[in-house]
This record gives C-alpha cells, sequence and structure tokens, in this order.
C-alpha cells in the first residue's frame, strides 16, 4: 500500500519536531562545549592572530600562512580549531577557501561575560 501525501506530511513533521528537539538539547547541553572550544582557540597566540587579520575581512589560507612561519599543514590545524570553534567561517570560492569571522560566538561570550560582572542586577 503506497504511502499518500498525508501520510509523507505526517512522517516529515514527526522528523523535524525531532530535528528542533534534538538541536534545542543540544544547545542546551553543549553551550559549556562550546565556549570551553572558544577558549581553548583562544589560548594560542597564532590563532589571536589570525582573528586579528581576519577583522579587517575574509582571506584564503594562502593569505593567512604569509603572515607567519610556520607550515600551511600548521596553519590549517589552526584555522580548523578556530572553524571548530565557531570563531571563523569558510567559504568556497572558485579553487579557494576563505575565512572570515564570525562574530556571534564573541556575542555570546560577551554577553556571558557581561552577565557575571552585572552581579545579577
Amino acid at each position: 500500500m503506497p504511502f499518500s501525501v498525508k501520510h509523507f506530511e505526517i512522517h516529515r513533521n514527526i522528523i523535524d519536531e525531532y530535528r528542533r528537539s534534538d538541536i534545542l538539547s543540544a544547545r542546551a547541553e553543549g553551550s559549556d562545549v562550546v565556549f570551553q572550544k572558544t577558549f581553548k582557540a583562544l589560548s594560542d597566540p597564532t590563532r589571536r592572530a589570525i582573528l586579528d587579520l581576519l577583522k579587517t575581512g575574509k582571506r584564503n589560507a594562502g593569505e593567512i600562512a604569509s603572515h607567519f612561519e610556520m607550515s600551511a599543514a600548521t596553519i590549517s590545524h589552526h584555522l580548523s580549531v578556530l572553524k571548530d570553534a565557531g570563531l571563523v567561517l569558510d567559504e568556497k570560492e572558485g579553487k579557494y577557501i576563505y575565512y572570515e569571522l564570525n562574530t556571534s560566538v564573541m556575542d555570546e561570550i560577551i554577553g556571558w561575560i557581561s552577565s557575571l560582572t552585572s552581579g545579577g542586577r
């Protein structure tokens, strides 16, 4: 017996609801993980220097690497850590991948720090 459109819509709604609840619980449980990854990424001076470079606009890995005396593999690792922490976004344009700052994670951290300094007032 083939599925009707109504059956398909019911199943799709169930799957969508499951995904939404899964995402919300991951956000609630994952905020500590996000902060840990972010602070780990920020603890390295090379990664902070990469972020400083990106504040002027997006750059590809070669442009970033040209500012450092280290291998392309090492720069790639640093970019991966920054990306995993959500501090940079990447976008493929032609044959290059461009990296740019993602300020939403910083906004979240600043908000958290601000809540600590307000002392619950």
